[in-house]
């Protein structure tokens, strides 16, 4: 079983450089020689280790909430960072979402698509977008359902202001990792099935999967971004 073990003591550069490590023995037993994008998680993080994480090389984060980053923005100089929504949008607040981020990852309904959309071409800007998918079909969870992946796809695909670049999700908590396998290939063929399609608009570049506790068995199924924040903040309040 993989553990994440980290050491209080240790500096965000030292637990960057162990998950570069992992990260880069994870694309070694896929047989990958491209990369994968470190999006730092900074829910409820403070801008100090932000701010520590980026002057030692981490340029990708991502934010839960649209209040708290509006909030935390004012506070953040980081001139060429790249900031991520990865959590649930609410249609009402896709105009500020817009206005703060530069790619959304969590788009599920056709309705968020079309504000993000209008809100992002009254910036004269292009809204980077991934479509986050619920795998296992939970109830109670986020995202898309497979079978209404591409129909969402074929309604967004025209939209002016967004552009889908790949898919996103959130598997169960499972232990030891290797258990959340599953929910990982699911991702990668159904973007492979999406690719098939060849949908004018839709680009599947980007599989957004894996975090802390399995981000390795993500990479060796595919995954192109990890979305970790534990693992390079340490542990921090639920909810």
């Amino acid at each position: 079983m993989m553990v994440v073990n980290i050491r209080q003591t240790s500096s965000i550069t030292e637990r960057l450089e162990r998950l570069d490590e992992r990260s880069k023995g994870a694309l070694r037993r896929a047989g990958r020689s491209d990369t994968v994008t470190l999006i730092g998680i900074t829910k409820s993080v403070a801008t100090e280790p932000i701010t520590e994480a980026y002057q030692a090389g981490l340029r990708e984060f991502g934010e839960n909430r649209v209040q708290e980053f509006s909030e935390k923005s004012l506070r953040l100089a980081l001139p060429d960072a790249v900031w991520h929504l990865v959590g649930h949008l609410q249609s009402n607040k896709a105009r500020r979402a817009a206005e703060l981020f530069h790619c959304v990852d969590s788009l599920d309904n056709p309705r968020l698509g079309r504000k993000l959309s209008a809100a992002a071409e009254e910036r004269n800007r292009k809204l980077a977008v991934l479509v986050q998918v619920n795998v296992d079909n939970e109830a109670g969870r986020f995202g898309v359902h497979p079978g209404n992946l591409i129909p969402l796809l074929e309604q967004v695909a025209s939209l002016e202001g967004i552009a889908v670049r790949g898919l996103m999700t959130i598997p169960p908590f499972l232990e030891p990792p290797q258990r959340v396998r599953p929910f990982f290939r699911r991702l990668r063929e159904l973007a492979e099935e999406v690719a098939g399609q060849q949908i004018l608009g839709v680009e599947m570049k980007e599989l957004s999967m894996g975090m802390s506790h399995d981000f390795e068995v993500a990479i060796e199924e595919g995954a192109t971004q990890i979305r970790v924040g534990t693992a390079i903040f340490g542990e921090r309040p639920a909810g």
